[in-house]
């Protein structure tokens, strides 16, 4: 985790404060996962994830944003609404560590140095690299096997609000669909446990994290205009 602050560090420090606005932060909420163990309810948060965030914002209407998330991300079978699930019993427990790299983009204009109260819908998108717990599932019990990684894409949509002089507070929804089949178990990468797969074999799994951000910011006022 270190080694990715660092990341994070040097990306901030990469922009010059006093030519823009930006913004500092953290991320609280919940999280939640969708595959092949569980229910499937695409926004359910029901385990903690926590944050922070950097924004560089270029403009009223969009800003660079780079974030840190931590999470815990559990399933049951038990809590399927589908019977062949509850009859099998599978269940897994798995933490998600991600860096994520983006651009996020105001539907109103959203001046950072305005007073007046402000409130616009935003979307983000980018790219986020992740790492988590490879696992697999043997006679019902759910076994680590090592660490792993992978790509995600990052689709959030949110809503904030200026409720404090330099202090932006949100609430988002991001469902993350990743390049992996293994957050569960179902699909060990080590073909010593090829027999084990389960499920879809031709579907990723996807992660939620659905929460409020606080940020602070900072920076003399930019000038949003065409070089």
């Amino acid at each position: 985790m270190s080694r990715v602050l660092v990341v994070l560090f040097l990306i901030i420090a990469s922009f010059k404060a006093e030519a823009q606005i930006n913004e500092v932060g953290i991320f609280v909420g919940g999280s939640n996962y969708i595959g092949d163990v569980g229910p499937t309810d695409y926004i359910a948060p029901k385990d903690l994830a926590l944050g922070f965030l950097y924004k560089y914002n270029r403009s009223p209407r969009h800003s660079y944003r780079a974030s840190f998330t931590y999470a815990k991300i559990s399933s049951n079978d038990a809590d399927s609404d589908m019977s062949a699930r509850k009859q099998r019993g599978y269940s897994f427990d798995n933490t998600v560590k991600e860096l994520s790299l983006g651009l996020e983009f105001n539907f109103f204009d959203f001046n950072l140095h305005e007073t007046d109260f402000q409130l616009t819908p935003y979307v983000y998108g980018g790219l986020s690299y992740f790492w988590y717990d490879e696992q697999y599932i043997n006679n019902g019990r759910t076994y680590d096997n090592g660490n792993s990684s992978a790509l995600s894409i990052p689709m959030t949509v949110g809503i904030k609000t200026n409720v404090l002089p330099n202090f932006v507070i949100g609430f988002e929804v991001g469902a993350r669909y990743t390049f992996s089949d293994n957050l569960d178990g179902s699909y060990p990468e080590d073909d010593t446990y090829q027999n084990l797969r389960f499920g879809n074999l031709e579907s990723d799994d996807w992660y939620v994290f659905t929460g409020f951000t606080l940020t602070y910011t900072f920076g003399e006022k930019p000038c949003y205009c065409p070089n």
